[in-house]
């Protein structure tokens, strides 16, 4: 399996923190899920020095480019525009 890291920033708008809020529950739905199949390693939100989530970073590994794009096409919080910046790279996990 491909595995990717995922960093994403949410919006800084005066809503940003009620979106991300409203969504959660479906991010947190689509995550258990990946995690049912293997395809959801680790993750968490980025938080500023207040302790305000202001974004989120993901380990995520999939068979193919295309289930990669599905989950894109499908992730809530990029859906619904929580998260307006975000970074998906190749990655490996280190096996220490």
């Amino acid at each position: 399996m491909n595995q990717y890291l995922i960093t994403a920033y949410d919006g800084t708008d005066e809503n940003a923190l009620e979106r991300r809020m409203s969504v959660r529950p479906f991010h947190f739905e689509g995550a258990k899920k990946l995690k049912e199949k293997g395809q959801f390693i680790f993750g968490g939100a980025i938080l500023d020095n207040d302790g305000k989530m202001i974004g989120s970073t993901m380990v995520l590994q999939f068979e193919d480019e295309l289930q990669l794009q599905n989950w894109v096409a499908s992730e809530p919080y990029i859906q619904e525009k929580v998260w307006v910046k975000f970074d998906i790279q190749p990655f490996k996990v280190a096996q220490v």
